[in-house]
């Protein structure tokens, strides 16, 4: 008796319809990805049932004439390939010819399609039950494709009892369409639910510059998601031919979207990285607001995410995640899309290098945002000085906190108490409002100086956007809580944390020195520790043993896996020598090989400099406040502490005007 038979063509659908079709959703995706393939402008999706009752595609692509569409019932009939060496250089969204057979196996399935250079009205229709085909006859229909699938599962009970609420699977299917939505917005998506209508996008127009395609996709992202405060992504760069080799000094920066078809000498190629993501302190408790997108597949790579983390590495809070729309533009060459069943994760040739450049286009993003340009560049030749820490003197507190003193026209009658110190006016360097008090007026009765000052008419923005918040005149007001600095700006109200501000002053200044080799501080250890390591924990550490002398820590090899600890920064205190070493490693591996060295110390810097900075309830008198400012201007981002906390809060008129019920 053989034990080994063939599979009849029913049983072989419905196993390949297993590793296609997941879900409802999987369906959408499937037809919808052959929808975009077809070049349509138009996609209407409309379920039942959380798509178990109803799924119904409806395009205006290309469509087939009638032996097509009898062929694309066919396993693995394609338009898309035809030779293996195709499946090296995938540009389509599908491409394996499995999902309409396989879709058709396991539902009541109804086909109808017209070509669109077709002038006559006559179309195909093809009914296929179960894998089976019912009927296939001349049709009326417009011109492109439109595919209804009923009774998802229902010749396989099994699969069906396992699906979700109905209410889940809508909730997948969306999902999936909002990711095709942003992906394509010159491609009007229409979605109906249970007959209602949930959206209606118009196609947004764009032209070839990435900057119209970007705010595309800002309109599309506007109009599903809601109104975000994000910042446009555009890099380009040349990938090298060996993708372990350093990042050179300057990488080519295009202003003009890539052509189509780049002719690139071989074996380089173009990465273009555009898009939007959130501006500091817009973020997530998870990853569901990232959306990333290679060629325009949404897809997961870890790479991907690791890449946006090290972008924001000092302007994100811990545990929170990124908000982004982002676009990978690669040649299809140096990207696998065929290493899962569902097409959802991709495999990148030079996954370092390009996990590298994301984080750089990201990190330039947001030096842009806080004003990179003001920051001073060091010489050429010579490594710059390094700037001397920020020395902030307290003036101690009186024993008695003092009462607050009242404005003259306020005062009880018949007190005069004198004026406090810290109600003087603070000469920040700023110009203040033209209602501010004269200064001699600030001479004879200090308390005079804080009087409500008229509401300042808001400056209109330049044409650039928006004047960034430390680049307009500010107005000192005075401190509440001994930590958060009331300011005044011609748009509203401005609280500063003395803390996060001081915080982001030394980590740059001590950053600085690390870029500039200039050696960090190191002590001895009383007593030299060893540490045995595994073998590979080993062999990574081995290589950065040059990166982390430069930071302060003195480890040398002892034996093969032994290393000797010998010095640390004098501000690292470590109770477990052992597992401080064992941190290090993974902190370093999680950075990621072709990490710039100057992000090696980030966290150990930012640990320290919150240990050194000003600390709530440490009065800080005039000078030191207008020191503090000063020098967070000469930040390059000054907006956020080491840690990702804001550093300043804005509420502008408007705002105040709504709190106190003066505007809707």
């Amino acid at each position: 008796m053989n034990r080994i038979r063939l599979l009849s063509e029913q049983v072989a659908n419905q196993i390949a319809a297993g590793e296609v079709v997941e879900r409802p959703a999987s369906v959408v995706k499937e037809l919808v990805e052959n929808s975009l393939d077809a070049e349509a402008g138009k996609i209407t999706v409309e379920i039942g049932a959380g798509g178990r009752s109803l799924i119904r595609i409806t395009d205006d692509g290309f469509g087939m004439s009638r032996d097509d569409a009898l062929l694309s019932l066919e396993r693995h009939a394609t338009s898309k390939i035809e030779r293996a060496e195709d499946l090296a250089s995938i540009s389509t969204m599908g491409f394996r010819g499995e999902a309409l057979p396989s879709i058709a196996s396991v539902s009541r399935f109804i086909l109808a399609t017209r070509e669109r250079e077709n002038t006559s009205p006559e179309g195909t229709q093809i009914t296929v039950n179960g894998g089976t085909i019912a009927e296939v006859r001349a049709a009326g229909s417009a011109p492109g494709t439109s595919i209804e699938v009923r009774q998802l599962f229902y010749n396989l009970p099994a699969r069906r009892k396992f699906l979700r609420t109905e209410e889940t699977e809508a909730a997948h299917i969306q999902h999936y369409l909002t990711l095709a939505a942003l992906a394509h917005p010159a491609v009007a998506f229409t979605f109906i639910k249970d007959g209602r209508n949930i959206w209606q996008l118009p196609a947004q127009k764009s032209g070839a510059a990435v900057s119209s395609r970007i705010e595309a996709l800002r309109e599309r992202l506007r109009a599903l998601l809601g109104d975000e405060k994000l910042l446009p992504v555009n890099f380009s760069v040349a990938l090298e031919d060996d993708p372990y080799q350093p990042v050179p000094g300057e990488s080519d920066i295009f202003e003009n979207a890539l052509p189509e078809k780049p002719a690139l000498p071989e074996p380089k190629s173009q990465l273009r990285v555009w898009g939007l993501i959130g501006s500091p302190g817009v973020s997530r408790a998870t990853r569901e607001s990232q959306f990333t997108f290679v060629n325009r597949r949404p897809v997961e790579n870890r790479g991907i995410n690791y890449a946006l983390i090290e972008g924001y590495h000092n302007s994100l809070m811990k545990g929170r995640y990124p908000v982004c729309c982002l676009f990978l533009e690669i040649d299809p060459a140096a990207v696998d899309v065929n290493i899962h069943p569902s097409k959802r994760e991709v495999k990148f040739r030079r996954e370092f290098e390009i996990r590298r450049h994301v984080a750089q286009a990201v990190h330039e993003t947001l030096l842009a945002y806080h004003g990179e340009p003001a920051r001073p560049q060091p010489a050429p030749t010579t490594a710059p000085p390094p700037s001397p820490p920020v020395e902030l003197k307290f003036t101690p507190e009186p024993a008695t906190p003092a009462l607050p003193q009242f404005p003259e026209t306020l005062k009880p009658p018949g007190e005069a108490p004198p004026p406090s110190p810290r109600q003087t006016p603070l000469k920040m360097g700023f110009a203040p409002p033209a209602s501010a008090a004269p200064a001699a007026t600030a001479q004879k009765n200090p308390a005079a100086a804080f009087h409500p000052p008229a509401a300042p008419q808001p400056a209109p923005p330049p044409a650039g956007g928006v004047t960034p918040l430390l680049e307009v005149p500010l107005r000192m007001v005075g401190v509440i809580g001994r930590l958060y600095v009331v300011l005044e700006s011609d748009r509203g109200l401005v609280l500063l944390d003395q803390h996060a501000a001081h915080e982001r002053i030394l980590f740059e200044q001590m950053m600085a020195r690390i870029e500039s080799n200039a050696a960090a501080p190191s002590q001895k250890l009383l007593l030299p520790e060893t540490i045995e390591l595994p073998p590979r924990d080993a062999q990574f550490l081995r290589e950065q043993l040059a990166a982390l002398t430069r930071l302060g820590v003195g480890l040398n090899e002892f034996g093969e896996r032994t290393f000797l600890l010998d010095a640390l920064p004098p501000f690292v205190k470590v109770p477990d020598t052992r597992r401080f070493v064992f941190d290090l490693v993974d902190e370093l591996r999680a950075a990621g090989r072709e990490v710039n060295l100057a992000r090696l110390g980030e966290h150990t810097v930012a640990k320290t400099v919150c240990r050194h900075a000003v600390k709530a309830n440490d009065p800080l008198g005039g000078p030191e406040l207008e020191n503090l400012v000063a020098d967070l201007r000469r930040c390059a981002m000054p907006y956020t502490c080491p840690h990702g906390r804001p550093t300043l809060i804005e509420m502008n008129y408007r705002e105040l005007e709504k709190k106190f019920g003066r505007s809707q």
